[in-house]
């Protein structure tokens, strides 16, 4: 072990901590703190370049995610027995996820995750609300859809439920992330690809995103084109101060629930059928 380690602090509103914590744990392989407004990522190397490669990010987004960064170097602990340490298993819904330190549980549906492999490991709010709708909702023999897989942690669960999955993110690392913790889970999916919801050639049973409300609003059309008639919606990461600016968005859809764990909220919606 060096003598000494480096802490990058990433300061930014709540609403985007989990979309920059999924970009960042994507590229770099070591554990991530996550808290409410900041995300922490330390490494016996240097940082520099999560936090050029986080700018470059923000940049492409037009600036709408504002990020603070503090860089230091630190007298070295072990870090990463202390992060493991931290992290539990959790139960959402039928699901019980876990990191491949723990043992998985004989009456629940297992999915296995790494956090410190990638973001996404069901103990954010939005993705533990996703798991609970997909362990209500999506049964044996649905095509799914899942946008911005991230992870791949509710693509893992709609398999788990027997459904057809497809995934997409717009990162490829995300994607390379998602492929592996099929690989890791031995679970199979349909087709993955980088990119959005505008690439998927055909129609599904049920559209999962769980995404940042700005994004939500973006490709809505793209979200209910690939969901058939007669087929669920799902949407989640909605901050709700940001309840009112997605809406508008997909009123032509009937809601048939609305979910909120803390502050985020996830929308169920169902796609009338043309009859």
């Amino acid at each position: 072990m060096k003598d000494s380690y480096w802490e990058l602090t990433l300061t930014l509103d709540s609403e985007y901590v989990e979309f920059i914590a999924d970009f960042v744990a994507n590229i770099y392989g070591d554990g991530l703190e996550i808290g409410k407004k900041n995300i922490i990522v330390r490494s016996e190397n240097e940082l520099s370049y999560v936090k050029d490669a986080v700018e470059s990010l923000v940049a492409t987004l037009g600036g709408v995610i504002a990020v603070s960064f503090v860089l230091e170097e630190k007298k070295n602990v072990d870090w990463i027995e202390q992060y493991q340490n931290s992290i539990q298993p959790i139960e959402a819904g039928k699901f019980y996820i876990y990191p491949s330190w723990f043992e998985p549980k004989e009456d629940k549906i297992n999915i296995k995750i790494d956090p410190a492999l990638a973001f996404g490991s069901g103990h954010h709010a939005t993705t533990h609300t996703c798991l609970e709708v997909i362990a209500d909702r999506v049964t044996a023999g649905k095509c799914v859809l899942d946008v911005g897989c991230g992870s791949g942690i509710l693509g893992l669960a709609c398999t788990k439920m027997g459904a057809s999955i497809d995934l997409c993110d717009t990162d490829p690392l995300s994607v390379q992330s998602c492929e592996d913790n099929f690989k890791l889970n031995d679970a199979h999916y349909n087709s993955l690809w980088e990119g959005s919801a505008n690439k998927s050639e055909g129609e599904y049973d049920i559209v999962i995103a769980n995404i940042i409300a700005d994004v939500l609003r973006f490709i809505a059309s793209d979200l209910k084109n690939a969901t058939k008639s007669g087929g669920t919606l799902i949407l989640s990461g909605i901050l709700d101060t940001k309840l009112p600016l997605v809406l508008p968005s997909f009123l032509e859809l009937k809601l048939i629930e609305q979910k909120q764990k803390d502050e985020w909220v996830t929308l169920i919606y169902y796609k009338e059928t043309d009859e």
